[in-house]
């Protein structure tokens, strides 16, 4: 009665999915060891959420000069 029923959980997965969806800008970033990855990761939490945002720093993500080992 006072458990979780299936529409919760239902919503606990989607959105465990939306924030993935929402970082993968920033995954990309840290997968490319990109320079600028502080910056990518602000753009993203500050500006992700438009769409405008999310795409731009998904663009730098993956165009960025990734750092030399």
């Amino acid at each position: 009665m006072f458990g979780i029923g299936v529409n919760e959980i239902g919503g606990i997965i989607l959105l465990i999915v939306l924030f993935g969806i929402y970082f993968i800008p920033t995954g990309v970033a840290v997968c490319r060891k990109a320079k600028r990855l502080a910056g990518i990761v602000v753009l993203n939490i500050l500006l992700g959420w438009t769409l405008i945002g999310w795409v731009g720093s998904l663009v730098w993500a993956i165009s960025d000069n990734t750092k030399e080992e």
